[in-house]
């Protein structure tokens, strides 16, 4: 009864704005939202909340008091009025479980489990499922799988949800805000530390120092006192209530370090499949390739003409280095290219090549597999996703091996001189040199702030 007044207390407007923007094309949500109308019109407690069971002493449900806490308990769907009420169970991963494990000790029969599992195979593997995953399964007393969602972030997740006798599986896709901001501060010991101090991300902080890197080198370059200037999006999500909530950074529009040297980089995109980050006067900040294939954790194995190899005990040649990151990490194309393997490789298990301009060559091995649709042949572009972080062939954990070759000789990744990627293209001048000036503009010297935090 609670429920049902809280909901009544939102303007109807509401309910509808966010049953459609989670999912537009659920008929379980518009129903559930033209159930919650009929049942606030005539003033009664149970149309629209029929749905929900209370579960047994294993099941983990509790009657949310807004319609935000409705969607997170899962009652988005329609589910069939012969099925009965619904059980909802929602937690979270812990430490070393599984989602096998987690549910069969919430009492959910293994059968129902597996339901899941192959279910969501094509989009999501549970192999790669982690501590703090969060779940929200809706069954039928008779145990059949009504709707099933899992998150692995605050905006990315899966969902499994009946239609008639299928189970149909979709990525769930979230609808950020975008809202432009500027952030401006000094440096005390380190770009990191100065925009933590500011109060933004980790996330922010790396982007800015990637976006750098080829001109900065920010472990021995930095001094107390030198300015940055940050032009970027911030994502929000829109809570129940209609209050913007945020959730974390965008893209860098524009950014400017000055230190010994004045740094300014420009985000400027013409088209779908052109954009990138250049210098005020047109020249690319990014280089031909990227600086390494795979957002990794470390490096455990650097380029070496000697290493001992971890498992065959043996002093050969590593001419490529080895980037450690979890199972089912995106690896990326270093640079733009025509896929020329796309198969197993002895030793290197799943590995993909790919051959790049100026007699380049690069070579990504035991992934754990491919990107879908990815043949020899192919086209891929800088940073496409063309596999991801596994451990086939002769490999001691995850982890991705890189190597790349200039005209059949081996060169060292992390040494690699890159060319710089092409400059904005002539008849793209004069519309980038407007955007340049706009975003300049908003960058704009007097807004430095010599923050005590930060110093």
């Amino acid at each position: 009864m609670t429920t049902l007044r809280a909901l009544c207390g939102q303007p109807p407007a509401l309910w509808g704005r966010r049953v459609i923007r989670r999912d537009s094309g659920s008929f379980g949500r518009l129903a559930l939202a033209y159930g919650l109308a009929l049942a606030c019109g005539a003033g009664t407690a149970v149309v629209g909340l029929a749905w929900l069971h209370s579960g047994d002493a294993r099941a983990v449900s509790r009657p949310p008091a807004t319609l935000q806490a409705l969607e997170d308990d899962g009652l988005h769907f329609g589910p069939d009025p012969a099925a009965g009420h619904l059980e909802v169970v929602r937690g979270e991963l812990q430490r070393g479980e599984t989602l096998y494990s987690t549910l069969t000790r919430m009492g959910i029969a293994g059968s129902t489990v597996q339901e899941v599992t192959i279910g969501l195979r094509p989009i999501f593997d549970f192999r790669y499922a982690k501590a703090g995953d969060r779940f929200r399964l809706a069954r039928t007393r008779e145990g059949s799988v009504v709707d099933f969602e899992y998150r692995i972030s605050a905006v990315d997740g899966y969902r499994l949800y009946r239609v008639g006798d299928q189970l149909v599986a979709e990525v769930l896709e979230v609808n950020l805000l975008r809202r432009t901001e500027q952030l401006a501060g000094v440096v005390g010991n380190s770009v990191y530390n100065a925009i933590r101090g500011l109060g933004e991300s980790g996330q922010l902080a790396h982007e800015f120092s990637e976006l750098f890197a080829w001109d900065v080198d920010f472990t021995r370059e930095v001094r107390p006192g030198d300015e940055f200037r940050i032009l970027y999006e911030r994502l929000y999500q829109t809570d129940s209530l209609g209050n913007e909530v945020y959730v974390r950074p965008g893209r860098i529009l524009a950014a400017q370090y000055r230190g010994r040297e004045v740094h300014t980089a420009i985000h400027y995109e013409w088209d779908a499949e052109n954009s990138g980050y250049y210098r005020p006067d047109g020249s690319a900040m990014e280089r031909q390739f990227l600086r390494a294939p795979v957002k990794y954790s470390r490096i455990t194995s650097p380029f070496s003409w000697a290493r001992l190899h971890p498992i065959l005990r043996v002093r050969r040649p590593h001419l490529g280095v080895d980037y450690a990151a979890p199972y089912g990490t995106p690896v990326w194309a270093v640079g733009d290219g025509e896929v020329t393997h796309v198969s197993r490789l002895g030793g290197m298990g799943k590995t993909v090549r790919v051959r790049h301009s100026n007699g380049y060559v690069s070579t990504y091995g035991h992934l754990h597999d491919y990107a879908q649709g990815l043949k020899v042949g192919a086209r891929v572009k800088r940073k496409q996703v063309i596999g991801f972080v596994g451990s086939t062939g002769l490999a001691t954990g995850p982890h991705v091996h890189y190597d790349i070759r200039k005209d059949g000789v081996a060169v060292n990744p992390t040494k690699l001189a890159s060319p710089e990627a092409p400059p904005i293209p002539e008849h793209q001048l004069a519309a980038f040199r407007a955007a340049r000036d706009a975003s300049l503009a908003e960058l704009d010297p007097t807004s430095i702030a010599a923050l005590g935090e930060a110093l």
